[in-house]
């Protein structure tokens, strides 16, 4: 009881004075909870539809990912992204019970790549979505799976 107490007052005290700093906005803690809500999206036109989006496919949109992954519970895939100005990058795994695995909001002037795991719950599309200069583009790759990562 009394180290969780003191791991509460410690991240309280960080957060604070990122908050005083001015390093923290409460608009960005805030922006958090919205993105909630799309992570609990269960069908992949919900969730595009929610991204606002017409996405168009692009070549300077590249996934890196195994073709075959033998186990869905931890899937490494990277998302680069040759278009300047990348704003925001996007995976979505289509056949999952919430499709989208990740969305990252990229500072200005930041290298345009991300790397993760995501989980798989069988054989699927992923698509990697970008938003660079107020467009939205996609690349797809089917990966198969082996044993499946979520429940499977």
């Amino acid at each position: 009881m009394q180290a969780s107490r003191r791991q509460a007052l410690q991240t309280l005290s960080v957060l604070g004075l990122a908050l005083s700093t001015g390093l923290l906005k409460t608009t960005d803690v805030f922006a958090i909870e919205w993105q909630a809500q799309l992570f609990e999206l269960k069908n992949m036109d919900d969730i595009l539809k929610a991204l606002g989006g017409n996405f168009a496919p692009s070549a300077d949109v590249l996934i890196n990912a195994p073709e075959i992954a033998e186990n869905g519970a931890v899937v490494p895939i990277t998302v680069s992204s040759n278009v300047p100005n990348t704003e925001k990058i996007a995976i979505l795994v289509e056949k999952n019970p919430n499709p989208l695995s990740a969305r990252i909001t990229l500072p200005a002037g930041t290298e345009s790549t991300i790397s993760t795991r995501v989980k798989m719950a069988g054989t699927s599309n992923v698509h990697a979505l970008v938003q660079a200069n107020g467009k939205w583009l996609i690349a797809s790759k089917e990966i198969k799976v082996t044993l499946g990562g979520c429940g499977g």
